[in-house]
Protein backbone atom coordinates (compact mmCIF):
# COMPACT_ATOMS: atom_id res chain seq x y z
CA UNK A 1 0.00 0.00 0.00
CA UNK A 2 1.25 3.29 -1.02
CA UNK A 3 0.54 7.06 -0.07
CA UNK A 4 0.87 9.81 -2.68
CA UNK A 5 0.52 13.43 -2.71
CA UNK A 6 -1.12 14.80 -5.57
CA UNK A 7 -2.62 17.89 -6.89
CA UNK A 8 -6.48 18.52 -6.06
CA UNK A 9 -7.12 19.64 -9.59
CA UNK A 10 -5.98 15.99 -11.13
CA UNK A 11 -8.99 14.16 -11.37
CA UNK A 12 -9.11 10.68 -13.92
CA UNK A 13 -11.02 10.76 -17.00
CA UNK A 14 -11.28 9.19 -19.95
CA UNK A 15 -9.24 9.98 -23.19
CA UNK A 16 -10.68 13.03 -25.23
CA UNK A 17 -13.15 13.94 -22.32
CA UNK A 18 -13.47 17.52 -21.04
CA UNK A 19 -12.87 18.98 -17.67
CA UNK A 20 -16.52 19.18 -16.06
CA UNK A 21 -17.58 22.84 -15.65
CA UNK A 22 -15.25 23.89 -18.95
CA UNK A 23 -15.15 24.12 -22.75
CA UNK A 24 -12.93 22.26 -24.77
CA UNK A 25 -10.26 25.11 -26.43
CA UNK A 26 -11.01 25.59 -30.01
CA UNK A 27 -7.40 24.35 -30.83
CA UNK A 28 -4.09 22.57 -28.56
CA UNK A 29 -1.49 24.99 -27.08
CA UNK A 30 1.49 23.92 -27.19
CA UNK A 31 2.50 26.14 -24.18
CA UNK A 32 -0.31 24.62 -22.21
CA UNK A 33 1.36 21.00 -22.50
CA UNK A 34 5.10 22.55 -21.30
CA UNK A 35 3.70 24.19 -17.73
CA UNK A 36 5.09 27.31 -18.39
CA UNK A 37 2.90 28.89 -20.99
CA UNK A 38 5.83 30.90 -22.81
CA UNK A 39 6.31 29.04 -25.88
CA UNK A 40 8.29 25.98 -27.24
CA UNK A 41 11.28 25.00 -25.51
CA UNK A 42 9.79 26.19 -21.68
CA UNK A 43 10.30 23.85 -19.25
CA UNK A 44 7.65 21.91 -17.45
CA UNK A 45 6.42 23.10 -13.88
CA UNK A 46 8.52 20.65 -11.32
CA UNK A 47 5.27 21.07 -8.62
CA UNK A 48 2.96 19.37 -10.94
CA UNK A 49 5.49 16.56 -12.20
CA UNK A 50 6.57 15.64 -8.07
CA UNK A 51 4.84 13.02 -6.24
CA UNK A 52 5.49 12.17 -2.66
CA UNK A 53 5.42 8.17 -1.71
CA UNK A 54 5.09 7.20 1.77
CA UNK A 55 5.32 3.07 2.31
CA UNK A 56 4.01 2.17 5.60
CA UNK A 57 5.61 -0.58 7.51
CA UNK A 58 4.77 -2.27 10.88
CA UNK A 59 6.33 -0.89 14.04
CA UNK A 60 9.25 -2.02 14.96
CA UNK A 61 9.00 -0.81 18.25
CA UNK A 62 8.01 -4.32 19.95
CA UNK A 63 10.66 -6.12 18.83
CA UNK A 64 13.16 -3.24 20.06
CA UNK A 65 11.89 -3.33 23.80
CA UNK A 66 11.87 -7.13 23.55
CA UNK A 67 15.48 -6.95 23.07
CA UNK A 68 16.23 -4.52 25.78
CA UNK A 69 14.36 -6.56 27.88
CA UNK A 70 16.32 -9.46 27.04
CA UNK A 71 19.58 -8.85 26.47
CA UNK A 72 19.22 -6.33 30.09
CA UNK A 73 18.44 -9.90 31.89
CA UNK A 74 21.25 -11.65 30.79
CA UNK A 75 23.41 -9.09 32.01
CA UNK A 76 22.07 -8.30 35.09
CA UNK A 77 22.06 -12.23 36.05
CA UNK A 78 26.00 -11.86 35.13
CA UNK A 79 26.05 -8.80 37.81
CA UNK A 80 24.12 -10.10 40.32
CA UNK A 81 25.95 -13.37 40.42
CA UNK A 82 22.80 -15.76 39.20
CA UNK A 83 25.16 -16.44 35.92
CA UNK A 84 28.44 -17.59 36.90
CA UNK A 85 31.49 -15.22 35.90
CA UNK A 86 33.53 -18.10 34.22
CA UNK A 87 30.58 -17.82 31.44
CA UNK A 88 31.38 -14.04 30.78
CA UNK A 89 32.69 -15.01 27.07
CA UNK A 90 28.54 -16.77 26.53
CA UNK A 91 26.90 -13.31 28.11
CA UNK A 92 28.88 -11.64 25.18
CA UNK A 93 28.30 -13.91 22.37
CA UNK A 94 24.50 -13.42 23.59
CA UNK A 95 24.31 -9.84 23.77
CA UNK A 96 26.04 -9.65 20.58
CA UNK A 97 22.64 -10.37 18.85
CA UNK A 98 20.98 -7.31 20.70
CA UNK A 99 23.22 -5.79 18.33
CA UNK A 100 22.00 -7.23 15.47
CA UNK A 101 18.30 -6.87 16.08
CA UNK A 102 18.49 -3.02 17.79
CA UNK A 103 20.05 -2.02 14.79
CA UNK A 104 17.46 -3.70 12.08
CA UNK A 105 14.92 -2.07 14.13
CA UNK A 106 17.02 1.50 14.28
CA UNK A 107 16.91 1.47 10.21
CA UNK A 108 13.14 0.87 10.01
CA UNK A 109 12.72 3.42 12.80
CA UNK A 110 14.47 6.35 10.62
CA UNK A 111 11.96 4.65 7.65
CA UNK A 112 9.22 5.10 9.93
CA UNK A 113 9.76 9.05 10.01
CA UNK A 114 10.63 8.44 14.03
CA UNK A 115 13.75 10.00 14.65
CA UNK A 116 13.43 9.28 18.70
CA UNK A 117 12.84 5.62 18.44
CA UNK A 118 15.71 5.24 15.66
CA UNK A 119 18.14 7.31 17.26
CA UNK A 120 17.61 5.64 20.84
CA UNK A 121 17.70 1.81 18.97
CA UNK A 122 20.85 2.93 17.52
CA UNK A 123 22.46 4.13 20.30
CA UNK A 124 21.47 0.99 22.37
CA UNK A 125 22.75 -1.41 19.46
CA UNK A 126 26.24 0.42 20.12
CA UNK A 127 26.19 -0.38 23.44
CA UNK A 128 25.53 -3.86 23.01
CA UNK A 129 28.39 -4.31 20.11
CA UNK A 130 31.10 -2.64 22.41
CA UNK A 131 29.91 -4.29 25.33
CA UNK A 132 29.90 -7.95 23.71
CA UNK A 133 33.17 -7.61 21.70
CA UNK A 134 35.02 -5.76 25.08
CA UNK A 135 33.80 -9.14 27.21
CA UNK A 136 33.81 -12.12 24.57
CA UNK A 137 37.84 -11.64 23.69
CA UNK A 138 38.80 -10.34 27.27
CA UNK A 139 40.52 -6.96 26.24
CA UNK A 140 42.92 -5.87 28.72
CA UNK A 141 41.68 -2.55 31.12
CA UNK A 142 37.73 -3.91 29.32
CA UNK A 143 35.96 -3.15 32.67
CA UNK A 144 37.23 0.31 32.86
CA UNK A 145 36.64 0.89 28.98
CA UNK A 146 33.28 -0.03 29.36
CA UNK A 147 33.00 1.92 32.85
CA UNK A 148 33.87 5.36 31.10
CA UNK A 149 31.43 3.86 27.89
CA UNK A 150 28.67 3.34 29.89
CA UNK A 151 29.24 6.78 32.27
CA UNK A 152 28.83 8.11 28.35
CA UNK A 153 25.83 6.47 27.79
CA UNK A 154 23.82 8.27 30.65
CA UNK A 155 24.26 11.21 29.33
CA UNK A 156 22.88 10.11 25.76
CA UNK A 157 20.15 8.73 27.82
CA UNK A 158 19.97 11.93 30.04
CA UNK A 159 19.40 13.80 26.84
CA UNK A 160 16.98 11.18 25.19
CA UNK A 161 14.84 11.27 27.73
CA UNK A 162 14.40 15.17 27.54
CA UNK A 163 13.09 14.64 24.44
CA UNK A 164 10.86 11.50 24.93
CA UNK A 165 8.20 13.13 27.30
CA UNK A 166 5.39 12.60 25.17
CA UNK A 167 6.02 9.03 24.65
CA UNK A 168 5.52 8.18 28.47
CA UNK A 169 6.35 4.61 28.56
CA UNK A 170 9.56 5.11 26.69
CA UNK A 171 10.50 8.30 29.20
CA UNK A 172 9.91 5.85 31.99
CA UNK A 173 12.42 3.28 30.78
CA UNK A 174 14.91 5.78 29.97
CA UNK A 175 14.48 7.12 33.67
CA UNK A 176 15.22 3.94 34.43
CA UNK A 177 18.29 3.23 32.45
CA UNK A 178 20.06 6.86 33.44
CA UNK A 179 21.03 5.21 36.79
CA UNK A 180 21.26 1.67 35.97
CA UNK A 181 23.88 3.33 33.39
CA UNK A 182 25.55 5.28 35.58
CA UNK A 183 26.02 2.89 38.19
CA UNK A 184 27.32 0.54 35.81
CA UNK A 185 29.79 3.23 34.99
CA UNK A 186 30.88 4.45 38.40
CA UNK A 187 30.93 -0.06 38.69
CA UNK A 188 33.51 -0.88 35.73
CA UNK A 189 35.79 2.42 36.46
CA UNK A 190 36.09 1.77 40.69
CA UNK A 191 35.40 -1.91 40.74
CA UNK A 192 33.20 -2.19 43.83
CA UNK A 193 31.55 -5.06 43.84
CA UNK A 194 28.38 -3.58 45.68
CA UNK A 195 27.74 -1.26 42.53
CA UNK A 196 27.85 -3.88 39.71
CA UNK A 197 24.98 -5.80 42.53
CA UNK A 198 22.44 -2.76 42.21
CA UNK A 199 23.66 -1.84 38.79
CA UNK A 200 22.65 -5.40 38.36
CA UNK A 201 18.78 -5.12 39.99
CA UNK A 202 18.42 -1.87 38.01
CA UNK A 203 19.05 -3.73 34.97
CA UNK A 204 16.12 -6.34 36.26
CA UNK A 205 13.67 -3.59 36.64
CA UNK A 206 14.67 -1.94 33.13
CA UNK A 207 13.87 -5.48 31.47
CA UNK A 208 10.54 -5.54 33.46
CA UNK A 209 9.74 -2.37 32.03
CA UNK A 210 10.78 -2.89 28.47
CA UNK A 211 8.92 -6.21 28.78
CA UNK A 212 5.82 -4.31 29.67
CA UNK A 213 6.72 -2.20 27.06
CA UNK A 214 6.94 -4.14 24.09
CA UNK A 215 3.79 -6.08 25.38
CA UNK A 216 1.74 -2.81 25.46
CA UNK A 217 3.05 -1.82 21.73
CA UNK A 218 2.22 -5.30 20.09
CA UNK A 219 -1.50 -4.91 21.84
CA UNK A 220 -1.63 -1.57 20.65
CA UNK A 221 -1.15 -2.21 16.90
CA UNK A 222 -3.29 -6.06 16.67
CA UNK A 223 -6.22 -4.11 18.17
CA UNK A 224 -5.85 -0.88 17.01
CA UNK A 225 -6.38 1.14 20.16
CA UNK A 226 -4.35 1.67 23.52
CA UNK A 227 -5.39 -1.59 25.61
CA UNK A 228 -2.21 -1.43 28.28
CA UNK A 229 -1.49 1.87 29.54
CA UNK A 230 1.20 3.51 26.88
CA UNK A 231 0.90 7.58 27.97
CA UNK A 232 0.83 9.54 24.86
CA UNK A 233 0.22 12.41 24.81
CA UNK A 234 0.32 15.94 22.88
CA UNK A 235 1.54 15.25 19.38
CA UNK A 236 2.35 12.08 19.95
CA UNK A 237 -0.57 11.42 20.86
CA UNK A 238 -2.02 13.64 17.45
CA UNK A 239 -0.67 11.28 15.19
CA UNK A 240 -2.35 8.33 16.91
CA UNK A 241 -5.68 9.83 16.07
CA UNK A 242 -4.94 12.48 13.08
CA UNK A 243 -6.52 11.99 9.56
CA UNK A 244 -4.54 12.09 7.13
CA UNK A 245 -4.21 15.84 6.15
CA UNK A 246 -2.92 15.99 9.26
CA UNK A 247 -0.15 13.16 9.27
CA UNK A 248 0.97 14.50 5.76
CA UNK A 249 0.99 17.93 7.27
CA UNK A 250 4.45 20.35 6.66
CA UNK A 251 5.64 16.56 4.64
CA UNK A 252 7.90 18.20 2.34
CA UNK A 253 9.77 19.65 5.18
CA UNK A 254 10.86 16.45 6.64
CA UNK A 255 14.31 14.40 6.56
CA UNK A 256 14.56 12.54 2.88
CA UNK A 257 12.04 15.02 1.12
CA UNK A 258 13.84 18.42 2.07
CA UNK A 259 17.50 18.84 0.49
CA UNK A 260 19.30 18.86 3.22
CA UNK A 261 19.80 16.70 6.80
Amino acid sequence: MMVAVVRDDEQVREPGQAVPGTEPPASPDPSARTGAGTGAGAEPDPHALTRITLRPIASPMPLGFFTVAISSAVTSSLQLGLIDGVHRQAVALTVFSAFVLQLLVSVLAFGARDVIAATLMGGFAGAWLANGLVTATDAPGGAKVLGVMNLVFTVFAALMASVARPKKVLWVLLMIAVPRYFVAGLHGVTGVSALGHVAGALGMLLAAVAMYAAYALMLEELRGREVLWIGRNGPVRDAMHAGLSGQLHRLEQQAGVRRTL
